[in-house]
């Protein structure tokens, strides 16, 4: 059974540092984009970041680009979202998620990401 669990959220200041991981188990996700969604309050979820299966490209959302940054390791079957200058507008709960289509080609749309964990909730106080 597939598997995917979030850690690393927390309450942190505005300015401050936080590093999300994502442990997939179940299968293996090396030849499939993984990805970060996160949903606020109120609001839809939205695509945040995602990365191709080889850690060669990497796609982001335009509010979170030069502050955060998406890895994975496909040795042990993660990935990690370091998220810098965080901002109140950041607060929401952070998912990652798996594409379930095996290539290299980045989707942001949520209907094709097959796998989901279920979240991590990251509170930025201003």
């Amino acid at each position: 059974q597939v598997q995917l669990v979030e850690s690393g959220g927390g309450l942190v200041q505005a300015g401050g540092s936080l590093r999300l991981s994502c442990a997939a188990s179940g299968r293996s996700f090396f030849n499939n984009v993984m990805g970060w969604f996160r949903q606020a309050p109120g609001k839809e979820r939205e695509f945040v970041a995602a990365i191709s299966w080889s850690g060669g490209s990497t796609l982001y959302t335009d509010s979170v680009k030069g502050r955060f940054t998406i890895s994975r390791d496909n040795a042990k079957n993660t990935m990690s979202l370091q998220m810098n200058s965080l901002k109140p507008e950041d607060t929401a709960i952070y998912y990652c998620a798996v594409d379930g289509r095996r290539g290299s080609t980045i989707r942001i749309g949520i209907p094709a990401y097959d796998y989901w964990g279920q979240g991590t909730q990251v509170t930025v106080s201003s």
